[in-house]
């Protein structure tokens, strides 16, 4: 009896603990449970050039990194120019923008990346990646 009711646990639980896994599971390498967000970027003038950011580093124009509202720290996103579907990586390490309607301030070298230098803004998609 032991035996059998061990087997039927053992199943059960097996069951129930791949059910989980499958509900962890994402597509397109987005962080689990974050969701991409439309908005205006801008980026950060040359005067920020060494002041401090809201992580405590200070602010690099050459580096790939952004401000953003409420993401952590450290979080990885991926910045897609919607109006001409140049894409790039950078890191958060500062709070912003707040500006309404803005949803990213983006580094020097990210913005030119993006090619967004000569309009100082552009609509963009912010995704969170793992």
């Amino acid at each position: 009896m032991w035996g059998r009711v061990s087997r039927r646990v053992a199943v059960r639980g097996w069951a129930v603990a791949m059910v989980a896994l499958a509900g962890c599971a994402t597509d397109g390498g987005e962080t689990s449970g974050a969701t991409a967000e439309r908005g205006l970027a801008s980026y950060y003038h040359d005067r920020y050039q060494g002041r401090q950011t809201a992580s405590g580093e200070p602010y690099d124009a050459q580096a790939l990194t952004a401000a953003h509202r409420n993401l952590p720290f450290d979080t990885r996103v991926r910045v897609t120019n919607l109006d001409n579907e140049r894409q790039v990586t950078v890191r958060i390490n500062d709070r912003g923008p707040f500006t309404e309607g803005r949803v990213i301030d983006l580094s020097r070298r990210a913005a030119e990346r993006l090619d967004m230098l000569d309009d100082g803004t552009a609509p963009v998609r912010v995704t969170p990646l793992p």
